[in-house]
């Protein structure tokens, strides 16, 4: 009978324990869930409170259980692990080393690797990076010195608070913002920074009724003083052949004010800019735009086909130096986009690797290459992917979604959808509100300082006083041998 008594009282006490264990669980939930709705540094937290925090738990035991369920630091795409991790490290402003050693593979065909040399620049040797000055003989010339810039993103593709951040972290960082093609929005505007505006074939923000550029609204955006340069876009690297495509999900009533649009609809601007019908027609828009705004005007494109580019020198050729564009940026078949059809971003275009070392050098061989400044983009977020890029003859470099990674992207490839987790590519309030524009803002900056920082490092083991003295010797190429052939020789055959 006392047996049985004091079993009884154990059940008991067993069983208050679970109630009083359950208890602090359920406290323990409703703590979680009010202080993830509560905060704003995180915004998949803030959006999906408590069974959020998952991810982060995953992120963090990623590393150990990786090799039995998750994929390797170099194995995803469009960025792989490691290429995130240190855009959110840098985006943070915490520690950016790794140790034991590198999880890339160095013998891979096509990689790269700078070569140091012997006699690295010392502190004491290192020259700031020179100011460069866009369409000096324009009215209102641009001089910059930041090498890295943050690419077009639309307001529209992008979400308020995003473009918000952005603006005002680009201002911290001295770096431009360019607006993309869905026209120039109050929260671009907001920080500050110096923006260049970009003109799609649609021609949001500077449209007629008959879709043809209107000279007054051109003078109306050159008005602004935030904005320092124009941007022609002929195409772009995801979607070559193809306009911007905006989902009508996410024109809302302000975006399709801004644009000159129906609220609701697809936007989705033409293949090409209806003035165009061959090289000489490019060069009058340019000629007009720049003359309009008095600022430096330039064109964006993916290379293809390379006959239009050699008729477009023999045009400047013709006409003079002064009518050449200020700026080519010249985007990669591998460049990035809110929503495009899958076989033009699959397998339309030239890459940067083919297609940069060809501008430069019809540029060169023309007496073009000091009057037109290079800005080169697609998939350039990481040091050594701008070092190469600046190696290979670019002024500039423009990122995206290096930006993105900053402002909390976590490549979820839901842009195309509105429901981006993280508040950046969608119109849902209620994922907006775990995006603040003033911690993210923060991000930017620091991606963009340590962004530069790091292309320091890399210049100066080279034995170069700062980035843009970077040549193609200074980097080799992996053969399919697995032995490795310097740039310049690698691209001799584009030189002769």
């Amino acid at each position: 009978m006392q047996e049985l008594n004091w079993f009884m009282w154990g059940l008991d006490l067993f069983s208050g324990l679970f109630l009083i264990l359950v208890g602090f669980v359920v406290l323990a939930i409703v703590y979680m869930y009010i202080a993830d709705k509560l905060q704003t540094k995180q915004a998949v937290r803030h959006n999906y409170p408590v069974i959020g925090r998952f991810r982060y738990l995953f992120e963090k035991q990623g590393e150990f259980f990786r090799q039995y369920f998750f994929a390797q630091d170099r194995e995803e795409l469009p960025f792989n692990r490691a290429e995130r991790s240190w855009v959110y490290r840098a985006a943070k402003n915490v520690d950016r080393t790794i140790a034991f050693g590198s999880t890339r593979p160095l013998d891979s065909t096509g990689a790269i690797m700078f070569m140091n040399t012997a006699f690295p620049t010392q502190d004491e040797d290192i020259t700031p990076i020179l100011p460069q000055t866009i369409g000096p003989h324009c009215r209102e010339p641009y001089t910059t010195k930041a090498i890295c810039h943050i690419s077009a993103m639309s307001f529209g593709a992008l979400s308020r608070p995003a473009v918000t951040a952005l603006s005002h972290g680009a201002a911290q960082a001295g770096c431009w913002l360019n607006t993309g093609e869905g026209g120039l929005s109050p929260y671009h505007l907001k920080g500050g920074c110096d923006l260049v505006f970009q003109i799609g074939t649609a021609k949001y923000g500077v449209r007629n009724e008959h879709g043809h550029l209107d000279d007054d609204k051109l003078k109306e955006i050159a008005a602004h003083p935030e904005v320092k340069m124009f941007e022609i876009k002929m195409s772009q690297g995801a979607k070559p052949g193809k306009g911007g495509i905006l989902p009508g999900i996410k024109v809302t009533e302000e975006i399709a004010k801004i644009r000159g649009i129906p609220q609701g609809h697809d936007s989705i601007s033409p293949n090409g800019h209806i003035e165009f019908k061959n090289v000489g027609d490019i060069l009058d828009m340019i000629a007009r735009v720049r003359e309009v705004t008095g600022k430096p005007t330039g064109i964006k494109a993916v290379l293809g086909d390379v006959q239009w580019l050699e008729d477009f020198c023999d045009e400047i050729e013709r006409r003079g130096e002064a009518s050449a564009p200020d700026f080519f940026t010249l985007d990669s078949a591998d460049g990035g986009t809110g929503a495009a059809p899958q076989p033009l971003m699959d397998y339309v275009g030239l890459p940067l690797k083919e297609s940069l070392p060809i501008l430069v050098n019809i540029l060169i061989q023309r007496g073009l290459r000091k009057r037109i400044k290079v800005i080169a983009s697609g998939k350039l977020i990481v040091p050594s992917r701008v070092a190469w890029a600046l190696a290979l003859g670019a002024d500039f470099i423009a990122s995206a979604r290096g930006n993105m990674f900053a402002l909390g992207c976590i490549q979820a490839l839901q842009c195309n959808k509105d429901t981006c987790p993280t508040g950046i590519t969608t119109h849902n309030k209620k994922l907006q509100q775990g995006l603040d524009p003033r911690d993210k803002s923060t991000r930017v900056a620091n991606y963009n300082h340590n962004l530069h920082h790091d292309l320091a490092l890399i210049a100066h083991s080279c034995g170069v006083t700062e980035p843009r003295q970077l040549k193609p010797s200074h980097v080799r190429i992996v053969l399919e041998s697995g032995l490795s052939v310097s740039l310049d020789k690698y691209y001799s055959h584009i030189n002769q």
